[in-house]
């Protein structure tokens, strides 16, 4: 059986950050919507104690490429419109074809 997983790092710039429980607040709250609506795995994967920095990885499984492909740029894009007191400022994205 064959399917891909097609991963992705958003890498965000907090504003006026000044407190790991602000930072905190704002990836989870971004981790909590997006996993609710798109039900694909997200976590905060790097950055942790950097006040003004959040690393994002997600991951999709499907054993339709063009699915999968269109799905992550559905997720990428409602993060980005999702973020009010964050920019991203480097998306990493990554096609891993698995017979």
């Amino acid at each position: 059986m064959w399917m891909q997983v097609v991963v992705c790092r958003l890498t965000l710039r907090l504003h006026d950050n000044r407190s790991l429980k602000g930072k905190r607040h704002i990836v989870r709250s971004l981790i909590d919507r997006v996993r609710h609506r798109f039900e694909v795995s997200i976590s905060e994967v790097g950055d942790q104690d950097i006040l003004k920095s959040a690393r994002i990885g997600i991951a999709i499984v499907s054993g339709d490429a063009r699915h999968a492909g269109e799905m992550m740029d559905r997720v990428v894009e409602y993060a980005e419109a999702q973020l009010f007191e964050a920019d991203v400022v480097d998306i990493e994205r990554e096609v891993i074809d698995i017979d």
